[in-house]
C-alpha cells in the first residue's frame, strides 16, 4: 500500500509539473486565425486555473481503482473537461466521468472516449507509440496549428484527436496531417474549437 501511494505521489507531482511548465510558452508566436473566425482569448489565470483542473481531475482519475486513468486524456478549456482516449468498457467510462464532475472547478464533462474494440499484443502497443510519435512530430512542424493543444493516441492505427484549437481550418489541418503519417489506418477527429 505504501508503495502505491508513493508511486500515486509521484505520479501527481509528474502532472502537476508537465501542467504547471505548459503555461509558461514564452517566445511562442500566436497563430494568425485563418477566415473570420477570431481566435478565443484566454487570460493567464485562466490557463493556470484549467491546468491546475486538469492536474486534479488527473490525479482523481488515477486515485479511482475503477478507471483506468493511464489510458484517459484530459483537456481543460474555461472549466469545461475533455476526456478521450480508448478504455475497455462502458462502465470505465461512466466512471471516469462522475470522478471528472466531482473535482472541484470542473464546470462540465465532455466525454470522447471510445471503447477498445479488441485485445492488443506488446507488438501492437508498440506499433501504436510509434505512430503517436509520429503524428505528434509531423503536427508540432505545422506552423498553422497550435499542436500543443492537441492530444493525439494510436489503438490498433486508429488515431483519435482531441483538444481544443482556434478555428475549423486548424481541426481540418490537424486531420490532414494524422492521415499523412505512415501507419494510421483511420482518424477519429475529437478536436473541439476554443469558446
Amino acid at each position: 500500500m505504501y508503495t502505491q501511494n508513493r508511486l500515486l505521489v509521484v505520479a501527481i507531482t509528474l502532472v502537476s509539473a508537465l501542467s504547471i511548465a505548459g503555461c509558461g510558452k514564452s517566445g511562442e508566436k500566436a497563430a494568425a486565425p485563418a477566415g473570420p473566425e477570431p481566435a478565443a482569448k484566454t487570460t493567464v489565470g485562466t490557463e493556470i486555473d484549467d491546468g491546475t483542473i486538469t492536474t486534479k481531475v488527473k490525479a482523481a482519475l488515477l486515485a479511482d481503482e475503477g478507471v483506468k486513468g493511464l489510458d484517459i486524456k484530459v483537456e481543460t478549456r474555461k472549466g469545461e473537461v475533455q476526456l478521450s482516449g480508448f478504455v475497455d468498457n462502458q462502465t470505465q467510462i461512466d466512471r471516469a466521468i462522475a470522478v471528472a464532475k466531482g473535482v472541484q472547478g470542473v464546470k462540465n464533462v465532455d466525454n470522447k472516449m471510445d471503447l477498445k474494440t479488441s485485445a492488443t499484443t506488446i507488438g501492437d502497443k508498440i506499433d501504436d507509440a510509434v505512430i503517436t510519435t509520429k503524428v505528434k512530430a509531423a503536427l508540432l512542424t505545422d506552423e498553422g496549428i497550435k499542436s500543443l493543444d492537441i492530444a493525439a493516441v494510436t489503438r490498433d492505427g486508429e488515431v483519435q484527436l482531441s483538444g481544443f484549437v482556434n478555428n475549423q481550418t486548424q481541426i481540418d489541418q490537424a486531420t490532414t496531417i494524422a492521415r499523412g503519417v505512415e501507419g494510421v489506418k483511420n482518424v477519429i477527429n475529437e478536436l473541439e474549437i476554443k469558446k
